[in-house]
């Protein structure tokens, strides 16, 4: 379902977020390629923007110039303490301690034992992500590292996930990452090229061709929509280095 108005089971992705240098021309970047709309604030969050798509949060931008611009995926928990508690057992670090975010929640950052930083999030009045799988919203995370041995052991020892083969990718090291009730929630690609490990995130478009060449207009880059599998797929930069997804889902 698009719509999501109650907080996500462990391990769901349920929010993400940008740290840039400046904010009016990443809002002018993201309007134009998603036709996101922004609220700003209130004062007490600073630079911290939230992106609507029916007028509904979708994803977030803010200023922290210290950071090297890149999409940040935060993961579904009913108790944020316990579960960075059990993910530093699991080998984690812990970047930022757990630790409430007005009344909208309480979050952490980690960075996992293959180097990929992830976030934690116990939603109070702000559940994450409202509309998710839709044109303009959050349609998939996947973690890519050269180690996805490691990677497989520690998502699910933490979250519960089961592990599955993707048998219709013969040619990929790719696990599925599924909760305990079944849903897939995302994926561990391995690739042992890769210089380092990152969450990947991907947003869901109309037409991929039409968002490359909007992110092009926009002083973005891209090599360009290729048909995939499950649709057609393009990595997009945008103007300030940070890297992201579009796909336009494949009917069916």
């Amino acid at each position: 379902m698009p719509d999501v108005d109650a907080n996500q089971p462990l391990g769901t992705p349920t929010w993400v977020d940008l740290a840039v240098a400046e904010l009016q021309p990443a809002l002018d970047f993201y309007g134009a390629v998603f036709g996101w709309e922004f609220r700003i604030g209130p004062e007490e969050y600073g630079s911290y923007t939230t992106c609507l798509l029916r007028g509904r949060p979708v994803a977030a931008v803010f200023v922290d110039p210290s950071r090297t611009p890149a999409w940040d995926v935060y993961l579904a928990t009913p108790d944020c303490d316990a579960t960075a508690a059990l993910a530093a057992e699991a080998g984690a670090t812990l970047l930022q301690e757990p630790d409430d975010v007005m009344t909208q929640g309480r979050m952490a950052m980690l960075r996992d034992p293959v180097g990929a930083r992830v976030g934690l999030w116990q939603g109070r009045d702000h559940v994450g992500c409202q509309v998710v799988n839709e044109p303009g919203a959050l349609v998939r995370n996947d973690l890519v590292t050269p180690d996805p041995g490691t990677a497989r052991r520690f998502y699910a020892r933490v979250f519960g996930f089961t592990l599955d083969g993707n048998p219709d990718m013969p040619g990929f090291d790719f696990t599925f990452l599924r909760r305990p009730d079944g849903h897939e929630v995302g994926g561990v690609m391995g690739a042992p090229d890769a210089s380092s490990s990152a969450w990947g995130t991907a947003f869901e478009v109309a037409d991929a061709d039409e968002a490359v060449r909007r992110a092009a207009d926009a002083d973005g880059s891209s090599p360009g929509a290729e048909e995939f599998l499950y649709g057609r797929l393009a990595t997009v930069r945008d103007p300030f280095g940070a890297e992201f997804s579009v796909i336009a889902r494949a009917a069916g």
